[in-house]
């Protein structure tokens, strides 16, 4: 299993079915398990957490093991699997990683997976990682692999996932701000540069160069070949065909801002709406009528209205869900202090959304198209009359030549490309180390060393090391250990969180830890006030960096992530699990038990670093913060 939700409806799918896996003896030793792993749970806390669900599962041998659950949970289902009491456990990848969980059986539903970024193969290293849990040495005398057939899956690769025993060893390895401070300030940089240039990850790259040359020459000759295929005595075809390219990226181009235009008038729409407008959903799985609870509406935010439909379900709703502009079709009453929560509750409203009146379904008509962007925008214009007007136009063989002046365009591009990344790499790490070193003293974590004075007559051997000193910012930049570990430095330095209590720094800090899985329909809401401002700050903290970073050629930093801001502030402010995680989705962000319990241990790490590098006014605030974050299920899973 490869998904979250897939896991969590296998183990309830199982359930429904009457499926116990488990005798009395067996029910009472996991009760015992579960009730010593999850006893320091703060009681008001269990519901949220799913946790009489989780453990009617568990009870009948049945468990999902995933990132979403938190860490007690994951730790009694692995205790419990481990002693044989648990029969079976639908996972996702986290089962394979230094998990010791040894299993009969292994069985992959498919072959793919979800990377965070794409969906990609797994290759054979995942693949023997998640089949090795079955028949482990010194405990079964053979396992077994099972791979669900699905159509179009070819048997022989599955025969090579498995055959594999030699796996790429690929480095990750490259230089940071912090690592190249405590590098310069131990070694000096000439020395750190000698280090980095005999590093497994230089010789790494180094080496891929000689396949890509390869690589490179192969497209030239094939280039060539096009080349000698599509020319013609009457008009150059690659000039045609690269007029075509031009004309289909501005279409592109314009079909992009369109679809902005359309999304901005979506939003404008859902703005408007009020809680009891009737709507309609006009496709996905929510297709039809439904009744806005809550318009969603927020200053920062896209707005992202609380409906219920007919169908008694309710939820959250974004533009992405309206391709054309939404109104209100009629009007029903919504109960004060409607709660969405509550199945009775749903069923009454929906009843009265299903007797509404709805006289002019205007939701249901069809929305001309209109006239387009392209019809109108002059460069595009120019371009289809300048390939209007090209000789190889007239061409009665102009498509075939087209063709493959097509091919020999991308042949050009890849060995062109392949080019770039040979110069990239060869001394890559030296030349990124260099780069970021002329960051840290644009930015005066570095400075130069003062040139000594020599006697005139004095003979000077060799040239002048160009170590640099570092700075009492660039001490404080060695203490910070994070991926956005200058982008901390600076904000420090420029004081974005002075003046915050314990919350609103968990709410600002909590923007440089959290990255969302993946990409938000909506930007996320977040506290106002003076975390607005913080915030505000940061970006301009961001902002001069990226633009100092851009000069140098050094990867930029990420963006802030607003997605954590609401959970780590209602957190911190002592608010319950349960208003924390419903406050985030109505935010933007859906955080399952597990996410908040990840996230809120790396705020932790990151606000501990900056309790022991930041001035005594903010340093102090941090250390406020951590203590009211390190509390319930954030307590048991740090341990403290």
């Amino acid at each position: 299993m490869f998904s979250r939700n897939g896991c969590d409806a296998a183990v309830h799918q199982c359930l429904m079915s009457g499926l116990r896996l488990t005798d009395e003896a067996e029910r009472a030793e996991i009760a015992e398990i579960i009730d010593e792993r999850t006893g320091s749970l703060p009681e008001e806390d269990l519901h949220v957490l799913g946790f009489w669900e989780w453990r009617e599962g568990l009870l009948a041998g049945l468990a999902a093991h995933h990132a979403g659950l938190v860490p007690a949970f994951k730790e009694t289902v692995e205790e419990c699997f481990v002693r044989g009491l648990v029969k079976a456990v639908f996972a996702t990848e986290t089962l394979a990683l230094g998990i010791n969980m040894p299993a009969r059986t292994v069985v992959l539903e498919r072959l793919v997976k979800w990377n965070g970024e794409a969906h990609v193969d797994v290759t054979p290293g995942e693949y023997t990682q998640l089949t090795g849990r079955a028949g482990r040495r010194g405990i079964d005398v053979e396992g077994h692999a099972v791979v669900i057939w699905a159509p179009g899956m070819d048997p022989s690769v599955v025969a090579g996932l498995a055959s594999t025993r030699t796996y790429p060893l690929k480095s990750s390895f490259r230089p940071s701000y912090n690592m190249a401070v405590n590098l310069v300030g131990s070694f000096g940089r000439a020395r750190a540069r000698e280090l980095l240039a005999s590093s497994f990850a230089q010789f790494q790259a180094d080496r891929s160069v000689v396949g890509l040359a390869r690589a490179a020459a192969r497209h030239e000759r094939d280039a060539e070949v096009f080349a000698r295929d599509m020319h013609s005595d009457r008009g150059d075809v690659g000039e045609y065909a690269r007029l075509r390219r031009e004309i289909s990226d501005r279409e592109k181009e314009l079909s992009r801002d369109t679809q902005a235009k359309r999304r901005i008038e979506a939003a404008d729409a859902l703005a408007a709406l009020r809680p009891g407008d009737v709507i309609r959903v006009p496709s996905g799985r929510r297709q039809g009528l439904a009744v806005v609870l809550d318009p969603g509406v927020t200053d920062l935010a896209e707005p992202r209205p609380l409906v219920l439909t007919e169908d008694k379900w309710a939820g959250r709703l974004s533009t992405i869900d309206f391709p054309t502009p939404v109104s209100s079709l009629a009007r029903v009453r919504v109960p004060k202090n409607f709660n969405h929560r509550s199945p009775h509750a749903r069923r009454d409203l929906a009843s009265t959304l299903r007797n509404a009146r709805v006289e002019h379904d205007l939701g249901a008509r069809k929305v001309g198209k209109g006239r387009s962007a392209a019809a109108d925008d002059p460069v595009l214009a120019d371009l289809r009359a300048a390939l209007r007007r090209h000789p190889v136009h007239q061409l009665p063989d102009r498509e075939d030549r087209v063709r493959v002046a097509e091919r020999w365009l991308r042949a050009v591009r890849e060995a062109d490309g392949l080019h770039r990344t040979m110069a990239e790499r060869t001394g890559s790490l030296t030349r990124q180390f260099d780069a970021t070193c002329d960051v840290l003293e644009e930015l005066g974590y570095l400075v130069p060393e003062p040139a000594q004075l020599v006697p005139a007559d004095t003979a000077v051997i060799g040239a002048a090391d160009d170590t640099p000193v570092v700075t009492d910012d660039g001490r404080r930049l060695a203490r910070i250990w994070s991926e956005a570990d200058l982008l901390v430095a600076e904000c420090l330095r420029a004081g974005a969180w002075r003046g915050l209590n314990a919350a609103e720094l968990a709410a600002a800090a909590s923007t440089v830890v959290f990255e969302a899985r993946r990409d938000l329909v909506s930007l996320p809401a977040i506290p106002s006030g003076k975390v607005t401002e913080a915030v505000a700050r940061m970006r301009q903290v961001k902002a001069r960096l990226s633009d100092v970073e851009a000069a140098h050629g050094v990867r930029v930093t990420r963006d802030l992530d607003l997605g954590f801001a609401w959970a780590a502030y209602r957190w911190a402010d002592g608010q319950s699990l349960d208003r924390v995680l419903a406050g985030a989705e109505q935010a933007g962000t859906e955080l399952s038990g597990g996410d908040f319990v990840r996230w809120a241990r790396q705020l932790i790490d990151l606000l501990d670093q900056v309790a022991k590098v930041a001035d005594d006014a903010v340093a102090s605030v941090a250390r406020a913060a951590v203590g009211r974050i390190r509390r319930g299920v954030v307590a048991v899973a740090v341990g403290g």
